[in-house]
């Protein structure tokens, strides 16, 4: 792709968020969805792969299905109050259609069956916007309206993809239906606090970014997209092995990592609010992500293929790791035990 091309789409992946962010009138809001995905789609298609094609079309069908309910809910509540400001919803209907708008533009189960798909057609790089950049804009419209959303729409929904994101990943071999799966049962966490607390809530996307950004710069770094590239990466770089281990057992939640921050808080907020058997649940889910994060992170450290030359063994990595990711490590896998320091 032409670097003029590039930049004037990425261009307009920033000016999309940015007006959708800055925006208090519902339709400038939508607006900015929508140069948001249209400039995507280049990006997905610049493989020129019939698998790129494929995932941008079901991207784009999916996105337009989204942004119609959310244009249809917005016109319906501007009908009712007269009004077209975001914090203004007050009505049920379209409240709870915005909710499923959002909810299929985010990926939320059980809305979600479009995202695993849909990375595993895309590069890492892609798989990296789409995961993390493109997560900004709906889920600050869902935190701007969550005071209105309906609280038991949204724990279903949060509980459905806290054991779809665990539960679908467990029998998958590809990094980025992994990774989209982790991401749906991150989503789950967020969505479930975000009627009570929403600053916790923003707090969980803020790791999440972190952690899934770190993720990913790793396995592009190692060219990692299976299981079976990850399995001798210990072989190949094992200080990137290592980083990559703890920052999968972070996504995880495992303790003291950074990823166990916002799940401890979320528990702690549920069983404030006398929600002991949702707070069960959601732990309980949990542990079926972090068995296949224990997982990769067995797979990275204690197994190597057979018939493996050591002289073809690439010892010394030639793609040197750039001074933004060695922050990124350090922060989504040690942010919970240096907390004290910043505070």
């Amino acid at each position: 792709m032409s670097p003029y091309a590039l930049s004037m789409l990425m261009s307009s992946l920033a000016m999309g968020t940015i007006i959708t962010l800055s925006s208090t009138h519902w339709f400038l809001a939508w607006m900015g969805l929508e140069i948001n995905t249209l400039a995507i789609i280049p990006l997905m298609t610049k493989m020129h792969h019939p698998r790129a094609t494929e995932s941008a079309t079901k991207y784009f069908l999916t996105q337009a299905t989204a942004s119609a309910l959310l244009l249809f809910s917005t016109t319906m509540n501007a009908w009712m109050t007269g009004e077209w400001t975001i914090v203004n919803m007050n009505s049920y209907t379209p409240t709870t259609i915005l909710t499923i708008a959002l909810a299929i533009k985010l990926g939320i189960a059980p809305f979600h069956l479009w995202l695993p798909d849909v990375l595993q057609g895309l590069d890492m790089m892609t798989c990296l916007i789409l995961s993390t950049w493109q997560k900004l804009a709906p889920m600050a419209l869902l935190i701007l309206t969550s005071h209105q959303l309906n609280t038991n729409l949204l724990t279903l929904m949060a509980l459905a993809s806290a054991i779809m994101g665990g539960w679908g990943a467990l029998n998958q071999t590809q990094m980025r239906k992994i990774m989209a799966y982790s991401s749906i049962a991150h989503l789950g966490w967020m969505t479930l606090v975000i009627s009570f607390a929403p600053g916790l809530a923003l707090l969980n996307l803020m790791i999440y970014l972190l952690m899934t950004s770190s993720m990913f710069m790793m396995l592009m770094t190692m060219n990692a997209t299976n299981m079976n590239k990850l399995s001798i990466s210990w072989l190949k770089t094992p200080t990137l092995a290592a980083s990559m281990m703890a920052g999968l057992l972070s996504l995880g939640g495992l303790p003291p990592l950074s990823g166990f921050l916002p799940k401890w808080l979320i528990l702690q907020e549920m069983t404030k609010h006398h929600l002991g058997a949702l707070s069960a649940v959601m732990a309980l889910s949990a542990l079926l992500s972090l068995f296949f994060y224990l997982r990769l992170s067995y797979m990275i450290s204690m197994t190597s293929p057979p018939n493996i030359s050591n002289a073809n063994l690439a010892w010394r990595n030639k793609n040197n790791l750039s001074l933004i990711n060695p922050i990124l490590i350090v922060l989504s896998t040690m942010l919970m035990p240096i907390m004290p320091m910043l505070l």
